[in-house]
């Protein structure tokens, strides 16, 4: 009974974590609609030109460095025992203060460089704040790597909630109140920062009440210091947490070019500054659009990768590509319906949530990268579950780089548009060349070119059906087509293209029984299948 034991605690660990990631992404992505309401689209451009830094701290203080911890926790404790383990904590806080103190001086130093970098020398104190958080992630990350190298997942999960949370209101309220005081959007801009570090205060606090209150408290003892172990510990602590961290910061880096030369370009290319500052703020409303479709499409095809990952270490290979299989087909539906879908009714949704409809074509473009982007991270967990790290890392960091370059080659002619296709080229890139590397290490195709034609029937009915009802519910003439009547129009097309879409798919037969029972509602979704004769 001892390895099922184990295996159904490692799928509950597992589960209360991808639970608590949704809710703090879902989080993330919804404030931004009435933070955007309270600042508008310069207080939104200028908030969004630092977030990409608070992201890299974020994701080397939850998806990077406290998995690989972990992981060398379990190693540590069969091969070396209870001085391993201690071992393993004192070389992590060196290694991760390290890191942390390199970021603050990165940012709180060079704080005046990279404003002019991006060209906007207000924007210097709002990087010299966030450096802060720099500080605090080394903490939290040992903190929630040693609870979660002892199976306990719930701390990591309520710190991360509370962290988000109180970052979030945070954000709100200092919004809320320098706005009704009339303070310039840069002292907003730094108001709205603060909630980085509150958050990150609040993570600390609450790992350390969970820490004290344990029954059997860890006090680093070290009997002796073995170098050679020690840096092994220090290499694959580095190596396999860059690589992990650099895996999981695919949008982070996209945002991070557009923040670095967007603005700057578009300046130059003849705009003013406060015209550049209101074009970049509308372009970024696109964000939590993409972040929150991203985490619908992801959160049930990465609830498969555990189970990937137990499978290859059975030798099951069989049933291996099945779940691999299913985990691509789940990413690609919902990827392709939210996308579809969403670029449908752009205009009205975009209305709906920043009260006018200001840069709906782009935002309709950039709606691609939800598909592009649920795919990638389906494809780049299953390489890890594989034990593939580099690959997805160097592909990803390499991503980075080529949106910097196309910026500067397609925004002097298409202004953000061209920063919009920047980003499709660049993530279709990305995609193809995991899928490459992906069918290369299984040695077999995984998606079938039927399922994929059914779903592409789908999409472009679901868009047809769509954009018919938004043309005929516009013709309405008792109604004024005001931020009210937006919202109606965008919330009835969703039920209405959910409807048709889910129809089209499941009576196609592109999911099994057992397979769409996994889906949320999947017991009512079993009513729509063929019935058989």
């Amino acid at each position: 009974m001892r390895p099922e034991k184990d295996s159904r605690d490692l799928f509950k660990g597992a589960l209360i974590l991808t639970i608590a990631a949704l809710i703090t992404k879902v989080l993330s992505a919804m404030y931004r609609v009435p933070f955007q309401n309270i600042v508008g689209d310069v207080g939104f451009y200028i908030y969004q030109q630092v977030y990409p830094f608070y992201g890299v701290a974020l994701v080397l203080a939850t998806n990077g460095f406290p998995v690989i911890i972990s992981k060398l926790y379990a190693e540590q404790a069969v091969k070396q025992g209870k001085n391993g383990i201690h071992r393993l904590f004192a070389i992590s806080a060196v290694v991760l203060m390290a890191i942390g103190f390199s970021g603050f001086s990165i940012l709180y130093w060079g704080a005046e460089w990279l404003a002019a970098l991006m060209g906007d020398q207000g924007l210097a104190q709002l990087l010299q704040m966030i450096s802060f958080v720099f500080l605090i992630f080394p903490i939290v990350s040992v903190l929630r790597g040693y609870f979660q190298g002892t199976g306990n997942m719930i701390p990591t999960a309520v710190s991360q909630v509370a962290e988000q949370f109180v970052r979030v209101l945070t954000i709100l309220l200092a919004a809320w109140i320098l706005t009704k005081k009339e303070y310039s959007l840069y002292i907003v801009g730094s108001g709205a920062v603060l909630g980085s570090i509150t958050g990150g205060i609040t993570a600390v606090l609450v790992l350390s009440i969970f820490y004290w209150t344990r029954r059997k408290r860890t006090f680093l003892s070290i009997e002796k210091i073995n170098w050679r172990e020690s840096g092994k510990i220090a290499n694959a602590l580095l190596f396999q947490g860059f690589a992990v961290c650099i895996s999981s910061m695919l949008l982070v880096f996209i945002q991070m070019a557009d923040s670095l030369n967007l603005y700057s370009i578009l300046h130059s290319s003849g705009f003013t500054s406060e015209g550049a500052k209101g074009l970049k703020g509308i372009y970024d409303r696109g964000q939590p659009l993409i972040q929150l479709g991203t985490v619908v499409a992801t959160s049930m095809s990465l609830s498969l990768v555990p189970m990937i990952t137990s499978e290859k270490l059975r030798e099951q290979v069989e049933y291996m590509h099945d779940k691999i299989r299913l985990a691509l087909q789940i990413g690609l539906f919902i990827g392709v319906g939210a996308t579809f879908g969403l670029w449908s009714i752009i205009k009205p949704t975009n209305q709906m949530l920043f009260e006018n409809s200001e840069g709906s074509e782009v935002l309709g473009v950039l709606c691609l990268l939800i598909l592009f982007t649920s795919i990638i991270i389906t494809a780049t967990a299953i390489l890890q579950g594989l034990g593939n790290f580099l690959f997805p890392a160097c592909i990803i960091l390499g991503g980075f780089g080529v949106k910097y370059g196309l910026n500067m080659v397609l925004v002097p002619f298409f202004d953000t548009m061209g920063a919009a296709i920047a980003s499709i080229i660049t993530l279709c890139m990305v995609m193809f060349l995991l899928l490459y590397r992906l069918r290369i290490v299984l040695k077999t195709s995984i998606l079938s070119i039927r399922f994929i034609l059914v779903v592409s029937a789908a999409a472009l009915a679901m868009t047809f059906v769509l954009k018919l009802y938004l043309y005929t519910t516009g013709l309405f003439p008792t109604f004024d087509h005001d931020r009210l009547f937006a919202g109606f129009q965008a919330v009835s097309a969703v039920i209405i293209g959910a409807i048709v879409y889910l129809w089209i798919v499941i009576k196609g037969r592109t999911f099994k029984e057992e397979e769409l029972a996994m889906l949320p509602f999947g017991s009512k979704l079993l009513f729509f299948l063929p019935k058989k004769k």
